[in-house]
């Protein structure tokens, strides 16, 4: 493993040579031991994209047993925004572990978890006083917004969207449109669950955002009630569904109504928040405030944390010994959480994520201007996509897609498909990540469309 001279960055983690290097053919001999010794160890169930063995991270590259330095254009699917082992995260988990790992904040509290309440409570929308509670994973989260709007509102219906995504647990596999691989033979789902159609301007054949808000309303009152509907659950930008921006307006008018009809409205800013957008929250961008705002994935540098923060009076409904668990606010991931807020506050990374995706947008539109297999180019910030298509028909071409990943795994670049056709590949750098590097990337993102 070939390190640079200089020392460790404020932001880039573990001084890697930041290149891309390929020593062997992707897997070589070291990581296919580790793939054999999984095959007989590790649920069938569990997949990988990459047959890769991890052994370093860093900045913008990934390292793995055999020598080979990848490309991150996935950042552990938008997780390490801040990159991997970044100095501030390292050096607070690391006085943490020596202080205490585990004491279970609803048996002993402990000040981290105030400071990341108190921290979330003051980034998130909106200037109405909040409370916070954490947990561990985004599902988790997910469950417990749900938990919490149907206690407040005394309803139970919850509606969620077409091509969402919100979780492996039965009720948010219930909330996940998905069915292939996320909910095929895991049922039956939770009770009370409905979906309503999205905004998806690629798709939607001319409906502006307002249009396409009346379309899911009509059907959400005709068909459930608001008399009966707890909370509206709903990513900002989608993640899984296929990085679907809606349009304007779109989100301001399911908040408006349901502010009118007593119903909580839930930002799902798993994959969104934490400056991945240009934002500190993707509901920034549309000018909403939700009622309650899930978040996990970069909110704590690769440690396990997720959150529901929201308006008090919805926040302090449920009884006390309702909300918790064993884990929930671990010592540890409440220590990496306060650095990693810090290092995207001090590092300036909210806007290193427009300028991104400046480079983004307009490498990936310069190719769709060559290629109308490039159906859209889509996202905002360091969250952008483009939806393969055919040429001839709009008709999604999940083959195309696949055989480009594959190319850009052989190559040494991690790439990441999506969307519910399967036809939609994601751009999830870590903000760390630099220019030449990601313009590397999309180099070789471009060859593997030439060679498909």
């Amino acid at each position: 493993m070939t390190l640079v001279d200089t020392p460790a960055t404020a932001t880039g983690g573990p001084a890697l040579a930041q290149e891309r290097r390929l020593v062997t053919a992707i897997p070589g001999p070291r990581s296919q031991e580790l793939l054999a010794r999984k095959a007989s160890a590790v649920a069938a169930g569990v997949g990988h994209t990459l047959p890769i063995s991890v052994v370093a991270a860093g900045g913008g590259v990934v390292v793995d047993a055999d020598g080979n330095s990848l490309i991150d254009l996935g950042s552990g699917i938008a997780v390490t925004g801040v990159g991997n082992s970044a100095p501030r995260v390292v050096e607070a988990v690391t006085a943490q572990l020596n202080a205490f790992t585990h004491t279970c904040f609803t048996v002993s509290p402990y000040e981290g978890y105030v400071a990341v309440a108190e921290k979330l409570n003051e980034l998130t929308p909106g200037d109405h006083v909040k409370r916070t509670a954490l947990f561990n994973s985004g599902a988790e989260a997910v469950e417990n917004a749900v938990k919490i709007a149907r206690h407040y509102t005394k309803k139970q219906a919850v509606v969620a969207f077409d091509h969402a995504y919100h979780g492996r647990t039965n009720l948010t596999m219930g909330l996940t449109a998905k069915n292939q691989p996320y909910k095929n033979g895991f049922g039956p789902f939770a009770p009370e669950i409905y979906r309503a159609p999205l905004s998806y301007p690629f798709r939607d054949g001319g409906l502006d955002g307002r249009e396409a808000a009346a379309r899911a309303i009509l059907g959400i009152e005709k068909q459930i009630g608001a008399e009966n509907l707890a909370a509206i659950i709903i990513e900002p930008i989608q993640g899984e569904g296929g990085f679907i921006v809606p349009a304007p307006g779109f989100l301001a008018a399911l908040v408006e109504w349901a502010t009118a009809n007593d119903v909580v409205f839930i930002a799902d800013e798993v994959q969104t928040g934490f400056a991945r957008t240009g934002a500190w929250f993707a509901s920034e961008h549309e000018g909403i405030v939700p009622d309650l705002i899930v978040t996990a994935k970069g909110i704590a540098g690769g440690l396990p944390l997720s959150a529901v923060t929201g308006r008090a009076e919805i926040m302090d409904a449920a009884q006390v010994g309702g909300l918790g668990g064993t884990y929930t606010g671990s010592p540890i991931a409440c220590a990496a959480a306060l650095a990693t807020i810090e290092t995207y506050a001090e590092d300036g990374l909210v806007e290193r994520a427009k300028e991104i995706g400046s480079v983004l947008i307009g490498r990936l539109n310069a190719l769709r201007t060559a290629d109308a297999r490039i159906g859209d180019v889509r996202g905002r910030g360091a969250m952008v996509a483009i939806e393969l298509v055919d040429p001839e028909t709009g008709a999604p071409d999940a083959a195309l897609t696949g055989k480009v990943a594959k190319y850009a795994h052989e190559q040494g670049v991690i790439l990441l498909t999506c969307g519910t056709y399967g036809n939609v590949i994601r751009f999830l750098p870590p903000l760390t990540i630099s220019d030449e590097l990601l313009i590397e990337g999309l180099g070789v993102v471009a060859e593997g469309l030439k060679q498909a």
